[in-house]
């Protein structure tokens, strides 16, 4: 797995430690763990989760989904799916970033 720098890069001269445990821990660690679960089930798992919360950093995981082999396909499931659980708007606004990401 490719080593994470997000949280040095943009965080580590204002928020130090936070920037430590985002890249090293989180992704150090627990993404790391692919005995456990892939990158591919850990990428599907964490954009649910994401997508449920109608947070920004929805587009940066759904960019690392396809990076870890999430198709166009599942991602289209997976958003449909979450639509009935976590509300239309939140939905329409994945789809949003879906298509940019993964094309039309």
């Amino acid at each position: 797995m490719k080593k994470q720098t997000a949280g040095r890069d943009q965080l580590g001269a204002f928020a130090p430690k936070f920037a430590e445990l985002n890249d090293d821990i989180l992704f150090g660690e627990v993404w790391s763990r692919e005995e456990q679960l892939s990158p591919r089930d850990r990428s599907l798992i964490t954009c649910s989760s994401l997508l449920t919360q109608g947070v920004p950093q929805l587009e940066a995981h759904m960019k690392i989904a396809k990076q870890n082999g999430v198709t166009k396909e599942e991602m289209v499931e997976l958003i449909t799916h979450l639509a009935f659980y976590t509300g239309w708007p939140k939905a329409w606004s994945a789809f949003a970033l879906a298509k940019e990401i993964f094309g039309e």
